[in-house]
């Protein structure tokens, strides 16, 4: 069986760098933000359980829920993003 030759490295090879941002911490705000609207979410749901539909904006009806969880929603997207 034949046996390949091997490669030639050339000296005029530049090493490449990364134009991507180093995976630095997260802002200090972004931690309680991120909490924060988990927990504001997740009261708007209870109250307006709680409160059988009159809070927190009686107009809305169910888009309460629909309120409530969206809110939440953003924190957790925000996990995706969290470094340390």
């Amino acid at each position: 069986m034949p046996v390949s030759k091997p490669r030639k490295r050339t000296d005029n090879a530049t090493p490449q760098t990364s134009t991507a941002p180093a995976n630095t911490p997260n802002a200090v705000w972004f931690k309680p933000v991120m909490f924060g609207l988990m927990i504001i979410g997740l009261l708007w749901i209870i109250t307006f359980y709680i409160s059988e539909g009159a809070f927190p904006v009686q107009a809305w009806g169910a888009g309460n829920i629909m309120a409530g969880f969206g809110i939440a929603i953003v924190g957790f997207l925000m996990t995706t993003r969290w470094r340390s």
